[in-house]
């Protein structure tokens, strides 16, 4: 029986063509291992919104998305990002499809309100279609989605990669999460704390032990995991062996995450 990863990759996660090549590698090699890619951009969409003039605004970790931004978001995450990503992996032989949160409706959204704070055009997934992305993997292709998704009315809006993530790997029936990040895991007194329990966890977020970006994600972990998908994982890139040992549940990197 195959298993179904869906992984996360953060902007800042793979440097270079090495990394990408290494994980073209990991999934050439992982035969019984479906792989879904998601991706963001940060640093990327704050550096094209610096040089339009643009201002950028974070309430709570998500950025405020005026009109005048979501088609430079929009550019750079599903065409410069999206595109590059793709490149790269086909170019080590794995066949990829491009796609976003707007391909056959995969995503569907309204808009998120944050404290009662509206942040533009940034949306909440209130419906995931993945028929697109399961079509995909069974043609032997590895989706390379962009989180960029659509409202009922077809309006682009900005959605955070790790919630689109912990959404698609929840209704795409996946047995494991992988956020690679450029961090090694969840440091709790500055080690890495190999397993947590969402129980284990949430203690530590509301003691602002766990913060910032990594108390984001874990949220987006805590969905993931409460829609059913088993596993969630925190890791570095750790080379070609990754995934198998991501599979093989025998990480000897990173934090797994447990419901």
């Amino acid at each position: 029986m195959k298993s179904r990863i869906l992984i996360k990759i953060g902007g800042r996660a793979f440097e270079d063509k090495q990394g990408f090549r290494e994980l073209a590698q990991a999934i050439l090699s992982a035969k019984q291992v479906e792989v879904i890619i998601v991706h963001g951009g940060g640093a990327e969409i704050s550096q094209a919104l610096k040089d339009a003039g643009r201002q950028t605004e974070f309430i709570n970790g998500i950025r405020v998305t005026r009109a005048a931004d979501i088609k430079i978001v929009e550019t750079v995450l599903s065409g410069t990002v999206n595109q590059r990503i793709s490149s790269w992996l086909e170019a080590n032989g794995v066949p990829s499809l491009r796609m976003s949160g707007k391909t056959q409706r995969l995503f569907v959204v309204d808009p998120l309100i944050r404290d009662g704070r509206d942040l533009g055009f940034v949306g909440q997934i209130k419906q995931v279609n993945p028929a697109v992305v399961i079509d995909a993997i069974q043609s032997g292709q590895v989706p390379v989605i962009s989180p960029i998704s659509a409202n009922a009315k077809g309006a682009s809006y900005n959605v955070n990669a790790d919630s689109a993530a912990a959404a698609l790997a929840a209704a795409a029936h996946c047995t494991d999460l992988v956020f690679i990040t450029d961090v090694p895991g969840v440091l709790i007194a500055k080690q890495t704390r190999p397993c947590l329990s969402i129980g284990q966890a949430q203690p530590l977020i509301a003691e602002g032990i766990i913060q910032g970006g990594m108390a984001a994600k874990m949220e987006s972990a805590f969905e993931a995991l409460d829609q059913g998908v088993p596993r969630v994982h925190i890791i570095q890139w750790q080379g070609t062996h990754t995934l198998q040992e991501v599979v093989q549940q025998r990480c000897n990197a990173g934090t797994t995450v447990t419901k």
